[in-house]
């Protein structure tokens, strides 16, 4: 399928856009959460540290980290660089009043459909992607916390965060092609992929902080599914108008349109020219910097290890969903893979999203939008 450019997408929404409005949904509550997880342990689980960081909020709104996340220039030169994606302020809506159904129930999903899955304070939620790609935001709540969860269709990466007691909305603007949010308290602009504040035109200087973050997992329906058999599912019950069949840029399952071929909608940060646009890293990053494990290799190797500023790290495959996990290991611990279980020095296997360290929030992104953000990342490959 021929890809859609970001302009001729907001003539194909906008019935949505008309749906939408200006005012979002305020969401309740607000506190605090230790990250911690009851689901099985075939299902991703959430450590405490980077993933969950507490701290201040931003106008008692928005729950922020403790330390701020790397910017590859200042706030204000990056704000700089953000342009149009076409579509206004809130003309992609994001979903405020989010329904869900059973895995039973779902009869829109094939089995190699993607989906981002979740198990966070009990509860276990897949959010798909054919929905999520006419959305960008899903503001809901996990285990009484509220959160929003957001999905760049142009940068392939999916991220979680705490909301507070607001919501986040598509501001219209990108900056290296990569989703800028907005949360509707103080209408800073948070840049997806960083997930730290940028002024925005609305706003004044809203300080730099970094959103806290927890993580989704980029899988199929099938794997996800096999796991999580009780899992619930976003509903194309949206309440806006939708064509849930139809990838305005392409499609995933199987590849085609924007997803597989080289080009970009519009220019890129500059960063090193390493592999082409779309190949898929799991990146991995914290205030000392950043690292990217190229897929396909820790696919192949299974347990990979590297360095974030001058603390190693260990990066383990989950082939139950696909994807990977990034974990400081300041005594470089040794481990190896074995059936699906991670196995270290002394013998104790361990699932990939359970081992016995401090796990750094990492997920996917085609590596022109990571290295745009991180142009001093670590390669491993």
């Amino acid at each position: 399928m021929r890809p859609l450019s970001r302009r001729k997408f907001l003539a194909a929404t906008a019935g949505l856009a008309a749906l939408a409005g200006c005012g979002g949904q305020t969401g309740s509550g607000g506190g605090s959460t230790d990250g911690s997880d009851q689901a099985s342990t075939a299902t991703p689980t959430e450590n405490s540290g980077p993933d969950t960081a507490s701290g201040a909020a931003v106008s008692g709104a928005v729950p922020t980290a403790e330390e701020t996340l790397p910017l590859p220039m200042s706030p204000g030169d990056l704000r700089q660089q953000a342009q149009s994606g076409g579509p206004p302020k809130d003309g992609i809506p994001s979903i405020d009043e989010p329904k869900f159904i059973s895995a039973s129930a779902v009869d829109f999903l094939d089995p190699g459909d993607p989906v981002f899955g979740v198990a966070r304070n009990g509860d276990v939620k897949a959010y798909p992607q054919k929905i999520l790609v006419w959305h960008e935001i899903a503001n809901d709540t996990l285990g009484g916390d509220p959160v929003s969860v957001s999905y760049c269709p142009l940068t392939g990466t999916v991220q979680g965060f705490e909301r507070g007691s607001t919501t986040f909305g598509v501001s219209g603007r990108l900056i290296n092609n990569n989703l800028v949010m907005y949360d509707r308290a103080t209408e800073a602009w948070w840049p997806q992929i960083p997930a730290t504040s940028i002024p925005g035109p609305w706003n004044a200087e809203p300080g730099t902080k970094s959103l806290r973050e927890f993580r989704l997992v980029w899988t199929t329906w099938e794997r996800w599914q096999e796991h999580n058999p009780d899992t619930q599912v976003l509903s194309t019950d949206t309440g806006h108008a939708k064509n849930y069949g139809n990838d305005p840029y392409g499609s995933y399952n199987s590849r085609g349109g924007y997803y597989a071929n080289d080009n970009l909608l519009f220019p890129a940060l500059e960063g090193p020219d390493r592999f082409d646009n779309k190949t898929v890293v799991m990146g991995a990053r914290t205030p000392a910097g950043a690292a990217a494990f190229l897929k396909d290799a820790i696919r192949e190797q299974r347990v990979m290890t590297g360095e974030i500023g001058e603390t190693p790290v260990v990066a383990v495959y989950d082939d139950r969903y696909d994807t990977a996990y990034v974990y400081e290991n300041p005594d470089e611990a040794s481990f190896e893979y074995d059936g699906g279980s991670i196995v270290g020095a002394d013998g104790t296997g361990h699932a990939p999203d359970e081992l016995p360290l401090t796990r750094i929030h990492t997920f996917d992104a085609m590596w022109f939008a990571w290295a745009g953000y991180y142009p001093d990342t670590n390669v491993y490959e």
